[in-house]
């Protein structure tokens, strides 16, 4: 009998598990909503041309690790980079570099999001970034990586203009350029219910 139980209870809790991290592997097109401190953003991620990077991306946000994130790189005309550091600029924990899937036929156009890399092409891991200016030299050419598309914002393109005049200098505890002054604050991503 206590068996039975067992089992039962270990069914349930392995169907929640799976259900945590339901990132709607058959929608093409899933959208995500951030509620951030300047206000919402609401993107449409396309599946079709960007499958490992958008999985990565909503693994992420389904589990909740961009909560409560900043956004620390903000360059005007160019773009708003977040998703890896608290707002006390500790890292959060990461995951593996994906493939990069950059010469999928996206461009870094204004308003599109891709993911942020080191100078290895397959270095992103969770961070990503806004394009607030059309940035084609981000794009991949024949002699170079480029930086991974996958998806546009459909609402919020005021808030991201807002966010990417914020005024910035340098972070003098860990020597970075461009962070705001004011935290912007990511409180929470979420994964919307298909329509």
């Amino acid at each position: 009998m206590s068996k039975w139980l067992f089992a039962i209870c270990f069914s349930l809790v392995s169907q929640l598990a799976v259900a945590a991290v339901d990132i709607q592997k058959d929608n093409l097109y899933p959208v995500v909503e951030m509620d951030t401190s300047m206000g919402k953003i609401v993107m449409e991620l396309d599946r079709t041309r960007a499958p490992i990077t958008v999985d990565n991306f909503l693994t992420y946000v389904v589990k909740g690790e961009y909560d409560n994130t900043i956004f620390h790189r903000v360059i005007a005309d160019f773009v708003v980079q977040g998703g890896g550091l608290d707002p006390n600029y500790k890292e959060r924990p990461e995951g593996k570099p994906i493939f990069n899937e950059s010469g999928n036929g996206l461009s870094n156009e204004t308003g599109t999001i891709a993911m942020a890399r080191e100078n290895d092409p397959h270095s992103a891991i969770r961070q990503f970034y806004f394009n607030v200016a059309d940035n084609k030299k981000l794009d991949p050419s024949s002699r170079r990586w480029g930086y991974a598309v996958f998806g546009e914002v459909t609402e919020g393109m005021d808030v991201l203009q807002k966010m990417s005049q914020v005024p910035t200098g340098e972070n003098s505890e860990l020597h970075w350029q461009d962070v705001p002054l004011t935290p912007i604050i990511l409180k929470k991503a979420t994964l919307l219910p298909r329509k």
